[in-house]
């Protein structure tokens, strides 16, 4: 069960790390109607965040 995790928690840094935008479609888009894109900020905030994750 642990390696699951260790896989899925692998994975969702990959995301992170390498497509902040995709992320952000996930997790975001669908919290606000006028935003069509995540900021340059999200977008580092994520990258370093999919870093730690790893």
């Amino acid at each position: 069960m642990m390696i699951l995790l260790s896989i899925f928690i692998l994975i969702i840094g990959i995301i992170m790390l390498i497509s902040p935008d995709t992320w952000w479609q996930i997790t975001e888009s669908w919290k606000s109607y006028a935003a069509t894109e995540p900021s340059d900020f999200y977008i580092k905030i994520t990258r370093v965040t999919g870093v730690f994750f790893q």
